[in-house]
C-alpha cells in the first residue's frame, strides 16, 4: 500500500482480476524437402509465396516442396516454416562461398577486387566485365558490371564498394539469375580495374531433381539433430507450428535414395516429433502409384502407424506445373495443409476439415470409388474423392489412432488449441499466492474462455454446464498439494465431433391407417 501524507485527492490503478485467455494461431505448417535456392536445414518463416520464391526459389522439376507450398498457399495457409534438405547435415554449418553451404554445388570463384563472383548453380557460360561508371565526375568506389551469357549481356549493375550505400555490389547481384557474388575474406573492398572474366559453369543444383548429380540422401538428414537445430529437430524450438508435411519424401522414394524401409522410418520420426512436442498434427502421403487394397495393405502390414498426432491422405492429386508446362501428380500434403488453414479460419478448429475444395487439383491420380473407400476409412486413410459438380475434395477427417475418443482429427486439434492457449494464458498464475482467491481467479478465467468456446460452437452441450467443468479448490489442493508448491485445476470439456455417416430413414404411410386406428 502507498503511504499518503498530504491531504488530497489520489487515483491508483488496480487490477480488476480479470486476465483473459486468448486463443493461440492453429495454422501454422512446417514443410521439409528440396528447394533450388536458400540456406540448408535452418527453418525459415515464409508468409506468402512471392516470399517463398525469394528465400527459395520457383518451380523445380523432379522437387515436390514448391509445389505443395504453392498448395497451401493457394488453398489459405498463411504462415509456413522451410526446412531445406539435400546437403550433407554433418556439413550443414560450414558456410561455402556462395553464401549457402557445402551441400550446395556451386562453381569456383574468380575474384574481383575485394569479392567473388561464381556462376549461380545450373548456370553455364557466363562472364563479367568490369567497366567505368557512366557519367561525369564519377566516385572513385562506383563502376559498372555488365553479366554476359555467350554474346549477349544479361544482367547490368551500377555497382559499389561501399557497404553502406545501395548500390554496394553484393546487394544489387542478390537480384541476379546467373551469378552471386560473397565478399573476399581477409581483402577489402577496392574498385576492379576494367576487365573481362569468365566464370566456371556451376552444376545443377543438388537435390532439385532426379536427373542432376546429387548425393544419396538418408532418412538421417530428414530427421535431423535437435542440438544442430537440423531436420525435424530444428523444428522443436518453433512453438507455433501446428502441422508437419514432408512431401519430397517421396520424391527420393521415387528417385531411389530412400526405400520402403526409410520412408517408414521418416514417417515414424514425423509421428514421434508431433507427439513429443504435443501441439502438432503429421500430415503424411501414401506413397505414389498404389491402388485401394495396396494400400489397405501398406496401411496395416508395412506402416501400421497408430498415433493421435498423425493423419493420412491419399490418392496423390494432380496439379498444373509451370517448371515443366503441363500437369504433374504430386503429394497431397500440402494442399490439405492449405484446407486445415483455411477452414480454421472459415469455421473454426473445431470443425473437421473435410467436404472441403481441394483448390488447384484438377484431377486425381486414381479416382476412388465408395467401395473402396469403404476399405481404407475404417483404417484411418482419409480419402481424396472427385465428385461430379462438385469438385475434387477431401472425404475424410480421421487420425491414425485406434482409440475411439481420438478418431477425429477436429478433436485432436481442438484440444491442441485448448491447451495451448489456456497454457499460455495462465503463464501469470506462476509464484502468486497458493489460496482460495488464487483458485477463484483461475475458475473465473478459465470458464470465461471456454464460455467463449462453446458459444463459438466448439464444446457439445445445450448448455455451458453440458459442455465443459472446471474444478479448481480445496478438494483437489489438499494442503499437501499447496506445501509443494503446486495449484491443481481439473478442466473436462465435451468436443463436438463430426456428422460422418448421415442416416435418412423413410417409411410409407397412407391414410387410410391412420382412420382405421380412429
Amino acid at each position: 500500500m502507498p503511504t499518503y501524507l498530504t491531504p488530497g485527492v489520489y487515483v491508483e490503478e488496480v487490477q480488476s482480476g480479470a486476465r483473459p485467455i486468448e486463443g493461440v494461431g492453429t495454422a501454422v505448417a512446417a514443410f521439409v524437402g528440396f528447394a533450388e535456392n536458400g540456406p540448408f536445414h535452418t527453418p525459415t518463416l515464409v508468409t506468402s509465396w512471392d516470399q517463398y520464391t525469394q528465400q527459395f526459389g520457383g518451380f523445380t522439376e523432379g522437387a515436390y516442396l514448391p509445389l505443395s507450398v504453392h498448395g497451401y498457399f493457394a488453398n489459405g495457409g498463411g504462415a509456413a516454416y522451410i526446412v531445406r534438405i539435400g546437403g550433407q547435415a554433418e556439413d550443414a554449418s560450414a558456410p561455402s562461398v556462395n553464401g549457402g553451404r557445402r551441400g550446395d554445388k556451386a562453381a569456383e570463384p574468380v575474384a574481383l577486387g575485394g569479392f567473388l563472383v561464381a556462376a549461380k548453380p545450373g548456370v553455364t557460360g557466363v562472364s563479367v566485365e568490369v567497366a567505368d561508371a557512366d557519367g561525369e565526375n564519377t566516385p572513385e568506389d562506383r563502376f559498372k558490371v555488365l553479366v554476359r551469357q555467350g554474346d549477349q549481356v544479361a544482367e547490368t549493375y551500377e555497382a559499389s564498394t561501399r557497404k553502406n550505400v545501395k548500390g554496394y555490389l553484393v546487394n544489387q547481384a542478390r537480384a541476379s539469375k546467373l551469378i552471386q557474388v560473397t565478399e573476399q575474406q581477409a581483402a577489402a573492398q577496392t574498385r576492379p580495374a576494367a576487365q573481362t572474366l569468365a566464370v566456371p559453369d556451376a552444376p545443377a543444383a543438388p537435390a532439385a531433381n532426379g536427373s542432376g548429380e546429387v548425393a544419396r540422401l538418408n532418412p538421417a538428414e530428414y530427421v535431423g539433430d535437435a542440438a544442430a537445430r537440423t531436420g525435424f529437430g530444428g523444428l522443436e524450438t518453433i512453438d507455433e507450428i501446428t502441422m508437419v508435411a514432408v512431401p519430397d519424401l517421396m520424391s527420393a522414394y521415387q528417385r531411389g535414395d530412400i526405400d520402403a524401409e526409410g520412408v517408414r522410418t521418416v514417417q515414424l520420426a514425423v509421428i514421434s516429433h508431433c507427439e513429443q512436442m504435443g501441439d502438432r498434427v503429421a500430415v503424411l502421403d501414401a506413397p505414389p502409384g498404389l491402388g485401394a487394397q495396396q494400400v489397405r495393405t501398406w496401411r496395416n502390414d508395412e506402416a501400421g502407424y497408430d498415433s493421435r498426432y498423425a493423419t493420412l491422405y491419399y490418392p496423390w492429386i494432380r496439379v498444373f506445373d509451370p517448371a515443366t508446362g503441363r500437369n504433374t501428380t504430386v503429394p497431397p500434403s500440402g494442399h490439405v495443409a492449405g484446407v486445415w488453414a483455411r477452414s480454421d479460419g472459415e469455421r473454426g478448429v473445431h470443425k473437421a476439415p473435410a467436404n472441403e475444395v481441394i483448390r488447384g487439383a484438377v484431377d486425381l491420380e486414381l479416382r476412388l470409388s465408395k467401395g473402396e473407400q469403404d476399405l481404407l476409412n475404417p483404417i484411418g486413410v482419409n480419402c481424396v474423392r472427385a465428385f461430379p459438380g462438385r469438385g475434387i475434395r477431401i472425404w475424410g477427417a480421421r487420425t491414425l489412432s485406434s482409440d475411439p475418443a481420438w478418431r477425429y482429427l477436429n478433436v485432436r486439434r481442438l484440444f491442441n488449441y485448448l491447451e495451448e492457449s489456456i497454457l499460455l494464458g495462465t503463464q501469470w498464475v506462476v509464484f502468486e499466492p497458493n489460496d482460495d482467491r488464487l483458485w477463484s481467479s483461475i475458475r473465473r478465467n478459465v470458464t470465461s474462455f471456454l464460455t467463449e468456446e462453446w458459444r463459438r460452437g466448439a464444446l457439445f452441450g445445450r448448455t455451458a454446464e453440458e459442455a465443459f467443468y472446471v474444478k479448481c479448490d480445496r478438494d483437489n489442493n489438499p494442503q499437501e498439494s499447496i506445501d509443494q508448491g503446486r495449484v491443481i485445476c481439473e478442466i473436462g470439456v465435451s468436443p463436438v465431433k463430426p456428422a460422418e455417416f448421415v442416416v435418412f430413414r423413410l417409411a410409407q404411410f397412407s391414410d387410410s391407417t391412420s382412420l382405421i386406428d380412429e
